[in-house]
């Protein structure tokens, strides 16, 4: 049977064209979407703002966040200050990576960057704190399988003692380990990310191989008791996660 609805127009073509068109308006508004953050970009000799366009700007949505917490847009009202003291261009010209001038692991460069993020604890489904010590954590506790590592040592990528485990701080909500609390040298206590860490069950030693045993002592500390704030959290790890590049100067070298 063919559906003709005028002369040299048939069903099949009107589908066609409509599907163009829905395609078309499917692109231009993925195009926008993907522009809520980070945009407009900014040309970083002139300072001068390039693209725009209402086919290049995406419209502000608002997003009200759970337990009080208020509400946030997308995009941001105004841009963020990119204000990075301890880092300097590596090159002249433009896109030339930035590399740090002082301390790498706390200039907030590459991989020890940071983002700034709210200043409370990320919460469960039932608004309480998700990541506490185990000891706050009633009904949770360390399977017998499974290594206890609070009075191991911490050993650095060294193989130097960086100091002694005190506490591990859980995720309530998928039920494992997030940080390890080591007591370093002059009583401090820094928080270290688990997936960072080796347990030697046998040795009694956690190694963290993301930083020197030294180098622990200028890691992040939280402000709180039992608490550890979404910004907190980024700060651990940027310091923990940058130094893989920034830790020791053979790190930093390229392998070739």
């Amino acid at each position: 049977m063919h559906l003709q609805l005028t002369h040299g127009i048939d069903v099949a073509l009107v589908v066609l064209n409509a599907f163009f068109l829905f395609f078309l308006g499917l692109v231009v508004y993925l195009r926008r979407e993907d522009r809520r953050e980070g945009y407009p970009l900014e040309h970083e000799l002139t300072g001068r703002l390039e693209g725009g366009g209402a086919l290049s700007t995406a419209p502000t949505k608002f997003f009200k966040l759970p337990f009080g917490h208020g509400t946030v847009s997308a995009p941001t009202k105004g841009r963020e200050p990119l204000n990075v003291p301890g880092a300097r261009k590596s090159d002249w010209f433009p896109g030339a990576p930035i590399e740090p001038t002082g301390n790498p692991l706390v200039d907030g460069v590459g991989p020890a960057a940071w983002a700034e993020r709210a200043k409370r604890p990320d919460l469960d489904w039932e608004g309480h704190a998700r990541i506490v010590p185990l000891s706050a954590a009633d009904g949770f506790f360390i399977a017998r399988q499974d290594a206890d590592p609070r009075g191991f040592t911490v050993l650095g990528c060294d193989g130097k003692v960086a100091g002694t485990i005190r506490e591990v701080w859980i995720d309530k909500a998928d039920r494992l380990i997030r940080y390890l609390e080591v007591e370093i040298t002059g009583g401090r206590h820094v928080l270290a990310p688990m997936t960072m860490a080796t347990i030697a069950r046998a040795r009694s030693t956690v190694t963290v191989d993301a930083v020197t045993a030294a180098q622990f002592a200028d890691a992040p500390a939280i402000e709180g008791t039992g608490v550890i704030t979404l910004y907190e959290e980024e700060r651990v790890q940027a310091y923990f996660g940058g130094g893989y590049l920034y830790a020791t100067a053979a790190r930093s070298e390229p392998l070739i």
